[in-house]
């Protein structure tokens, strides 16, 4: 008798449930993949000096949206570990056991009503600040210096009209004053209040340089206006934030920021009459190739032909936006191809890029040398542009923009004719 009852007993242990391994493993592993991009979350968090560091403001405009942003956050966060821990709480707390249904509270007007002023009194709180804050943030009045901002693919151009009282961006040229065309780097002065007029010329793009300010929509037919102000000397790194075609993640942009003697010395280099290289130099024959080869689309300014004939770019008939970079004096820049590289060394950008304040200005107006130029991105952009930054650029499939490109086109230049155009461009400064 006692034999059969202890077998009883042992059968009803091996029928009691219990919980398979799998099921335990499979909990382990989501749980150590939760803590792990948890902590991978935090860690990426504290990165620091992120040239697009939205929580880094280094401007008026984009101290306001600071300010701004904090207390949303926090009012948010506060409001999300409430939320969680109450979920959390019912579900522990009042799991299914197998209990009837508790009582239902529908109808309860104290509850609703509590629940409904409760949100409704914190988005009045964010909305009134809010909307001070945009209307401050699109104020244009006072402006102390104006650029005429343009999207196309991939990159962005820069136009320096010249104001009624003969200044460019408050700046008095020494010489005649012209307006200045560039892209890629827009330099501004240090403390001024700089208004742009941004358009594009295809599609719609986004100019954003997070610590100068927020994002400004760039679209055809329209201008739209956006402020700027830089606290320091520096470079300021943007980006275009509205998926913009197939090279949109290489459409890029840098603000330079200089102090007021800087930047008068900037704009005078801009407008120094050009000069054509020594007879008979590297150089010399590279202004040739670049006359032949580039000159139908990129406009250097005051450049001249073999009879003295100015040398007029015509990018509307070979290019889908109807324009392309101005390469005068290319090489006050430090970048290229919709600032998607470095025409400095990693050295010598470095240098720039971590240079002090007082320091920052002389190293950037002294521009690309022959010992500071990135020779291997440049040549490669010049040997194969489409294979470098993607760019619709098959002459088999342009269909649908009546045989234009959309940016450089592959050109099929020798070795020579590279080492002569890079000769040449280092002179553009």
């Amino acid at each position: 008798m006692n034999r059969l009852v202890k077998q009883h007993q042992k059968v009803s242990i091996d029928l009691m449930p219990t919980e398979p391994t799998t099921s335990r493993s499979t909990r382990s592993r989501l749980c150590n993949a939760a803590i792990g991009l948890g902590a991978a979350t935090v860690l990426a968090s504290c990165a620091s000096d992120a040239p697009q560091d939205t929580w880094a403001p280094e401007g008026k405009y984009a101290q306001d949206i600071h300010n701004l942003q904090w207390p949303i956050f926090m009012i948010a966060g506060i409001v999300g570990l409430i939320v969680f821990g109450v979920i959390t709480f019912v579900v522990v707390k009042f799991r299914d056991r197998g209990q009837p249904i508790p009582e239902q509270g529908h109808g309860n007007a104290l509850i609703e009503y509590v629940f409904i002023a409760i949100p409704a009194l914190l988005l009045a709180g964010i909305a009134v600040p809010t909307v001070a804050g945009v209307i401050s943030l699109n104020d244009t009045d006072d402006a102390d210096c104006v650029v005429n901002v343009t999207g196309q693919q991939w990159w962005w151009e820069y136009d320096y009209p010249v104001e009624a009282d003969g200044t460019i961006c408050g700046a008095q040229p020494t010489g005649e004053a012209a307006p200045i065309i560039t892209s890629g780097q827009m330099v501004i002065p240090v403390d001024a209040k700089v208004v742009i007029r941004g358009t594009s010329r295809d599609v719609i793009h986004s100019f954003w340089v997070p610590k100068l300010n927020g994002k400004r929509d760039m679209v055809p037919g329209r201008v739209h206006t956006w402020n700027f102000q830089a606290e320091q000397p520096g470079i300021y790194a943007g980006q275009c934030a509205e998926f913009c075609g197939l090279s949109h993640a290489n459409m890029r942009m840098e603000i330079v920021a200089l102090d007021k003697g800087d930047f008068q010395a900037w704009i005078d280099n801009q407008l120094e009459p050009y000069q054509s290289p020594e007879a008979g130099t590297l150089a010399a024959k590279g202004e040739e190739t670049f006359i032949s080869q580039c000159s139908r689309c990129h406009q250097v300014d005051g450049l001249t032909d073999a009879d003295g004939e100015l040398v007029v770019s015509a990018p509307e008939q070979f290019v889908w936006s109807g324009a392309a970079p101005n390469l005068t004096n290319l090489m006050t820049r430090n970048t290229f191809a919709g600032a998607s590289w470095d025409l400095l060394t990693e050295d010598a950008r470095e240098a720039v890029w971590e240079a002090s304040a007082d320091e920052f200005g002389a190293l950037y107006l002294e521009g690309v040398t022959k010992g500071t130029l990135n020779e291997i991105d440049l040549k490669e952009w010049l040997r194969d542009a489409p294979s470098k930054k993607p760019m619709y650029t098959d002459p088999e499939n342009l269909e649908d923009t009546d045989g234009k490109t959309r940016g450089m086109p592959y050109l099929a230049l020798s070795e020579d004719q590279i080492d002569e155009l890079v000769a040449y461009l280092i002179e553009r400064k």
